[in-house]
């Protein structure tokens, strides 16, 4: 949402732990790419419950808030501060939060962002239905989801990890945790548009601040060992926090997906919270702006698809450099949508490659990350987004309200293909920094071998 929006975002961060399995790569390949396997885990499934119900809850409040800030300001500009409420304090305290990941009993820590996320959300339903709320209500409550989301989303990533523990179930649950918000995506927005229309915002925040209460019945169902694998409290949490950028830093197949998503996050992501801009210049209403998110969600889900049939890290990098070129390239054709009709596909096409590219990130990171380092690591890939979304919303809300909601997305488009290509003249040094890591980890049995998978077709 404006207020909860990365939350949802999140979920395509999830990390999946590698079990202690002994079976090679090549035995891990030859399994089922049926991505419902997973649901085999017990604590998987409550989660995945309570998630769903949870995240429609979500995406409805998310286009409430963003139809209701738009209409209470007529602004680009203050829409965009809004949204940027909730994310910039992730900028500042997730790193801590990803030391906290890899220190406490990950288990208790969702409980209590997840009980403090429904208050939040609670008061936001309060204020709207006794007619109280003020924009420095939204910038306020803004503000506490993101310091709630900055400590919730690196704690709850490193948390699907101790459930899932087959190695080779990671992209299926990658996969399955990227269809649960795909599906709160395309049923959220949608259900948000009829309830805003016959009853107003103020009873989705209230739908949204219930829906908690599944996530947190489910959480209190999840049994098991949620300890972190390595307790290393004597060092200071600066110096963990050190540790974690140096060793972030130093190894290229984490190094560059999160480069990747940090610099795309901050010129590609901006038109999404600026929909109702164009929701308004095309004369449309909250119906409409359900109909561009659902759109969205439809496409996200063939990105899905398409990552929960993959048997290999593999590979991956390539398809996120093409899904990065893909993006840039529609982006550019979402500047020409006059109409519903034609923005409908455009959207849907962005949503595929954006959950492609974000999905194959995600699933190399988590096959080389080491184990005691991955709460560090995943407070790092999921600020490198929602640090940057901000910074380039507000940007993009400068340019939309002197030169118009078009140009902006000509810029964006420009800047995210300006991005790609950069990536795409570096690919040949980072497949050969990446060779040795994937040898190490077990992911291939030679050097030689990631040439067969990763080169371009002749």
């Amino acid at each position: 949402m404006s207020l909860g929006k990365i939350r949802s975002q999140d979920e395509m961060l999830c990390a999946i732990q590698t079990s202690s399995d002994s079976s090679s790569p090549k035995q891990g390949n030859a399994r089922s790419t049926n991505p419902f396997r997973v649901f085999k885990n017990r604590e998987y499934s409550l989660y995945f419950g309570g998630q769903l119900i949870s995240q429609v809850g979500t995406w409805m409040q998310q286009i409430a808030l963003s139809w209701l800030t738009y209409k209470l300001t007529g602004s680009a500009l203050l829409l965009a501060v809004v949204g940027v409420s909730s994310q910039l304090p992730s900028l500042l305290i997730m790193p801590f939060a990803g030391v906290l990941a890899d220190r406490f009993n990950r288990h208790r820590i969702i409980v209590l962002t997840q009980c403090c996320a429904m208050v939040q959300a609670g008061s936001l339903a309060y204020l709207t239905l006794t007619h109280q709320l003020q924009i420095w209500h939204l910038i306020g409550l803004g503000i506490l989801m993101g310091i709630i989301n900055a400590f919730d989303m690196p704690v709850r990533s490193a948390f699907v990890m101790d459930m899932v523990k087959r190695k080779e179930d990671m992209p299926a649950a990658i996969a399955m945790n990227s269809s649960l918000m795909n599906v709160s995506r395309l049923l959220g927005p949608a259900i948000a548009g009829f309830v805003v229309a016959a009853v107003g915002e103020g009873m989705c925040f209230l739908i949204n601040s219930l829906s908690y209460i599944a996530v947190i019945t489910a959480l209190m169902f999840i049994h098991g060992n949620f300890e972190p694998k390595v307790r290393n409290a004597t060092q200071s949490v600066l110096k963990e926090l050190k540790e974690g950028l140096a060793y972030t830093a130093k190894t290229a197949p984490i190094r560059a997906p999160i480069l990747l998503l940090a610099m795309f996050g901050f010129g590609g992501m901006a038109y999404s919270m600026l929909l109702p801009v164009f929701v308004k210049s095309i004369g449309g209403n909250a119906n409409t702006l359900g109909y561009l998110s659902s759109a969205s969600a439809l496409g996200s889900i063939v990105g899905t698809a398409i990552l929960a049939t993959r048997k290999s890290v593999l590979g991956l990098g390539r398809w996120a450099l093409i899904s990065s070129f893909v993006y840039a390239v529609f982006l550019f054709a979402f500047g020409f949508a006059n109409n519903l009709w034609l923005a409908l596909p455009i959207l849907a096409v962005l949503g595929a490659a954006m959950m492609l590219q974000m999905g194959c990130c995600n699933t190399i990171l988590q096959a080389v990350v080491e184990d005691d380092k991955r709460g560090r690591v995943m407070s790092l890939f999921t600020m490198a987004f929602m640090g940057t979304v901000p910074l380039g919303s507000l940007v993009a809300g400068a340019i939309a309200s002197h030169f118009g909601f078009q140009t902006m997305i000509f810029v964006c488009a420009t800047y995210c293909l300006v991005v790609a290509a950069v990536f795409a003249k570096q690919m040949p040094r980072l497949r050969r920094e990446t060779k040795p890591i994937y040898v190490e980890r077990g992911l291939l049995e030679s050097e030689e071998e990631v040439d067969l998978v990763t080169k371009p077709a002749a």
